[in-house]
């Protein structure tokens, strides 16, 4: 039977049908094991009473080679209709070839948040002198920046007509050794960064987590990374203004009534049990998780960032 979905609750049978990709290179080998891990973990958590009934589907090379496409339609039609799927690695050609796959199937399904759970486990080597301390679930948005896919390689006639738009309709003169450029679009939207930043305040919420960290280079990319900051913070203090309290409210307190006030603020917010909504650049994070890491329990980034 297959899962279905009753208002925000899916809905699962005791023998639910969930499709897989098993994929490509090392997705031979690990697909089938995590497939038994699965199998175990449900069959001992209820006595055998429930069990997955997996359908394979093609993707990749062994799609390519038995029916001549890599991403059938039949592949997208069933991971639609299942509503749950895994997909192991995909092939993906570097700088030549077809587009990502992985990319393609996160577009074609909408699949916005990448959730990424980052922990450290008793015995594991690690260069951190406290990796205790690292408990962070990245909420990382999967369907836009560049990885979009929107680009013209150098060299092409597409290219010289972006070149050529640029420079005469929108008056863009900066691009460096444009005979020899390659341009790609990074499209940002409020909807696409509001749908993940209310993921990521819900799942706070729910696991009553102190805070959601925004990380962005909204320093240098104003509208689009900056974008996502100042659309993040509006949407927590439009549809979460009982729940969480913002670093650009604290920032608007400090300005009008000055910074003790703001710390009032900030601490009585915090002992009432509501989430700290913050923001990053990019780089400072990146060296915070190593030094610092207990400052950040969920956090909210676009598509480029969170691969990183």
């Amino acid at each position: 039977m297959q899962i279905t979905k009753q208002g925000d609750r899916l809905v699962v049978p005791d023998h639910p049908l969930i499709p897989f990709i098993e994929g490509d290179g090392i997705g031979k080998e690990i697909t089938p094991l995590v497939l038994e891990v699965i199998d175990a973990a449900v069959g001992k958590s209820n006595g055998g009473s429930r069990k997955i009934i997996w359908q394979e589907l093609l993707a990749g090379e062994k799609a390519y080679n038995k029916a001549g496409s890599w991403l059938p339609a039949e592949t997208m039609e069933t991971f639609r209709a299942n509503l749950v799927g895994i997909k192991g690695p995909l092939t993906t050609p570097v700088g030549e070839g077809i587009r990502s796959l992985n990319v393609a199937l996160r577009q074609e399904l909408d699949l916005y948040v990448c959730l990424r759970p980052v922990r450290w486990f008793k015995g594991v080597a690690t260069p951190l002198l406290h990796p205790e301390k690292v408990r962070v679930t990245i909420f990382r948005e999967n369907t836009e920046d560049i990885y979009a896919g929107i680009e013209w390689a150098a060299g092409t006639p597409e290219l010289k007509k972006v070149l050529k738009f640029l420079k005469e309709e929108m008056g863009v003169g900066r691009i460096r050794f444009p005979e020899t450029t390659s341009i790609g679009i990074k499209p940002v939207s409020m909807e696409g960064t509001e749908r993940l930043v209310r993921a990521a305040i819900l799942y706070a919420l729910e696991h009553k987590l102190p805070s959601v960290t925004l990380v962005h280079k909204g320093n240098i990319m104003k509208y689009t990374e900056g974008g996502f900051k100042k659309w993040g913070y509006a949407l927590a203090e439009r549809e979460f203004p009982e729940q969480t309290f913002t670093e650009h409210k604290f920032n608007g307190i400090k300005a009008e009534k000055g910074l003790e006030v703001a710390v009032e603020a900030y601490n009585r917010a915090m002992s009432l049990g509501k989430v700290f909504i913050k923001d990053v650049i990019a780089d400072a994070f990146l060296q915070n998780t190593l030094l610092k890491p207990e400052e950040y329990s969920v956090v909210a980034t676009l598509n480029l960032n969170g691969d990183y």
